[in-house]
């Protein structure tokens, strides 16, 4: 199950991704393709198979993922605090 996005995780990483964006899209490709090969691989498939903008389509599942890492990272927290 996909953990909850806060608004706030939200905001925090828009402010990150929107201050320079192109480096931050260069950061995460790097960061997904050491962290995670696959999902590396199917997001630039998945950009390149498509009529759309493929850095466009790339950014968006590049967020997607930090978003997912950021809720992911809070629930795990708050696990850990409650025990």
């Amino acid at each position: 199950m996909i953990p909850i996005i806060t608004e706030e995780n939200a905001a925090a990483a828009f402010t990150e991704i929107f201050k320079d964006m192109p480096a931050w899209r260069k950061k995460m490709i790097h960061y997904i393709k050491d962290e995670n090969p696959e999902i590396n691989t199917a997001i630039i498939e998945a950009a390149n198979k498509t009529s759309l903008d493929p850095k466009a389509v790339a950014l968006g599942a590049y967020m997607a993922y930090k978003l997912i890492e950021l809720a992911m990272e809070e629930n795990e927290a708050i696990l850990n605090f409650n025990e």
